[in-house]
């Protein structure tokens, strides 16, 4: 189980719009080993987490008429969830949907398999401290720091940039539009107009379809970081790591990772950061006229 455990960890999250209500959601199944699944309205997070003879157990009670194997049945719900998570739409032949039910939510699936009705039901009861902690707050708070280094790293790079400028403008250089002119870079204004401007949205999280759009790859770097450094302290004997990982499922295709490739590619922590909203940087065009003779620093 613990080989679920660590694969559900580093999924990303999805946003999944269902009639008219939506949730967040993460999934693992594998062939051999079973699944593993998260669900989450922004209230509260339930999770499910079963082997093959749970699946086997429950296939038969849901869909008399059909005979498989748990592996079977496990690969038609992977193919189905990896659609539904990727696309935030039902695969076509499938319906989904989901009730609450006392302490838990069950999320519902119809669809065919050979032609034959086929039915599951994701009984998922809520989660526990620990695993909202390890799948919500602890990547949220890596996040937060790796987008604050960020912001210092570019308020770094301005400040450099403006004094490559001053440079240029006191050996003589002009800007060939005075259009592109700007102000030197005043970090503090900066940090403080960019939080009134976006605080309201910021604080306005609604139904988290922004923080599954938007920032997922850097919740899988993130994740993924924590989990090898888990991993690198079992390995020297640490004894608060506890948590281990089977090897032994070469053949098993995880969700959201078809055949050998990633649906997300392998970026570096900067890389992963979605930028779609930022202005790009345009650097003045700046016109030389005769130029000083450079003074180097020891002379």
């Amino acid at each position: 189980m613990e080989e679920l455990e660590h694969g559900l960890l580093i999924q990303p999250w999805a946003w999944l719009q269902l009639s008219e209500d939506s949730l967040l959601a993460k999934a693992y199944i594998t062939t051999s080993k079973g699944y593993a699944l998260l669900l989450s309205d922004l209230q509260h997070v339930w999770h499910e987490q079963v082997d093959t003879s749970v699946v086997s157990q429950r296939a038969k009670e849901l869909n008399k008429r059909l005979t498989a194997t748990p592996s079977a049945f496990l690969s038609h719900l992977r193919d189905l969830m990896c659609t539904l998570l990727e696309r935030s739409a039902a695969p076509k032949g499938a319906t989904f949907s989901w009730e609450h039910v006392p302490q838990g939510l069950t999320l519902r699936i119809r669809s065919e398999i050979s032609g034959l009705p086929f039915h599951w039901n994701f009984q998922c009861a809520l989660a526990s401290p620990s695993l909202v902690s390890q799948h919500l707050i602890r990547p949220l708070t890596g996040m937060s720091l790796v987008l604050q280094c960020q912001v210092r790293e570019l308020a770094s790079l301005l400040r450099l940039k403006d004094a490559e400028i001053q440079d240029y403008q006191e050996n003589g250089a002009v800007l060939s539009r005075d259009r592109l002119k700007t102000e030197p870079f005043d970090e503090n204004a900066f940090l403080e107009q960019v939080i009134t401007e976006n605080l309201p949205d910021a604080c306005s999280i609604e139904n988290g379809r922004s923080f599954a759009m938007k920032l997922q790859n850097l919740y899988v770097a993130i994740a993924k970081q924590e989990f090898q450094a888990k991993r690198k302290r079992q390995s020297s004997g640490d004894p608060q790591a506890s948590d281990s990982i089977s090897s032994n499922e070469t053949d098993d295709r995880p969700l959201n990772q078809p055949g050998q490739h990633s649906s997300a590619p392998s970026l570096s922590v900067f890389e992963t950061l979605d930028m779609e909203t930022s202005v790009p940087m345009q650097r003045p065009h700046l016109s030389k006229v005769k130029r000083k003779k450079a003074k180097g620093l020891f002379s």
